[in-house]
């Protein structure tokens, strides 16, 4: 009875912890936009975005420029969860932003908040 003990006690953490991983990763995909962070976002947009991406609601894209930022809101599939992991990542044509969680926050808040309703 005992020897399987070790073995059930890491298989009730293991669950536990899935379950744990579940719930937030629900929940992060579920957040909604903040209207205190929208308008840090949009603050931050402006320093830092501007000069690449039209970070204003009905400003025309350019051909072959980065997307506007109200293109990125209306994308399919887009959430606050990832805006922020994509804010995390390098990419080819974008300088390496040392981006803190409450400013991806602020950032995702304000892209979203540009999506047609």
């Amino acid at each position: 009875m005992w020897r399987h003990a070790p073995l059930h006690i890491a298989l009730v953490i293991l669950l536990a912890l899935a379950v744990f991983f579940l719930i937030r990763v629900r929940s992060a995909a579920s957040a909604t936009v903040e209207p205190s962070g929208v308008s840090e976002g949009h603050r931050l947009a402006e320093a830092w975005c501007e000069n690449c991406h039209a970070v204003e609601r009905h400003v025309l894209e350019m051909p072959n420029e980065p997307p506007s930022f109200q293109a990125i809101a209306n994308q399919h599939g887009i959430t606050p969860l990832s805006l922020k992991v994509f804010f995390r990542t390098s990419h080819k044509d974008m300088p390496n932003l040392i981006i803190g969680p409450h400013q991806a926050d602020a950032l995702a808040s304000y892209i979203l908040s540009l999506k047609n309703r």
